[in-house]
Parts: structure tokens; sequence; C-alpha cells
């Protein structure tokens, strides 16, 4: 069994490999693999990883628009329906102070 040291990178012949992809096994240099989830991955195996995990939360991203929607709706009218009530509080007051003089 060849060492890291001796072994070549599998995109660049002539470069030395540094570390083994876990996910593939193949050995590449420093050029060639990212750090994800504190593990050095190599590009096609990161391209799998990350397209596998936005397919998972695709169909909350897809329903998000909506429940911000629905929660601005529900915001608004709590906001309007305060301002109506003081309002009418307001009038109230006045009224019953008119009244009585």
């Amino acid at each position: 069994m060849m060492t890291a040291i001796q072994q070549r990178c599998w995109n660049h012949e002539t470069r030395e490999a540094v570390c083994r992809c876990p996910e593939c096994g193949r050995s590449f240099c420093r050029e060639c693999v990212t750090e994800h989830e504190a593990r050095l991955l190599c590009a096609a195996c990161l391209a799998k990883i990350t397209e596998a995990q936005s397919a998972r939360r695709g169909g909350l991203r897809r329903l998000a628009p909506a429940g911000m929607l629905a929660a601005a709706i529900v915001a608004a009218w709590i906001f309007f329906f305060a301002l109506g009530q003081t309002a009418m509080t307001l009038v109230e007051r006045a009224e019953r102070t008119s009244w009585q003089q």
C-alpha cells in the first residue's frame, strides 16, 4: 500500500496527494479538496452531498413564501385592529366628556 505522500492527485497527476476523500476514497492535492462539516471532500462528493441536502430542504423553502405572506397578513390585521380599538376608545372618551360638560 502506498502512503499519502507517494500517491498522486486524482485530477493532477504531477502533484502529490495530501488527503483521501472519505466518500469516494480517491486521493487529491490541496487545491482539489474543500472542508465541509470538519471533513475534507473532493468537489464531486461535495456537490452530491450539498445537492442531497438542498433536496431535503426544498419542501420547506417552497412553503416559506406562503408562510411569510400569512404571517404578514395576520400581523397587519392585529396592527389595524389595535389601531381601530384605540380610535374607538378615544372617540368614546371624547363623547363622554362632551356630554358631561
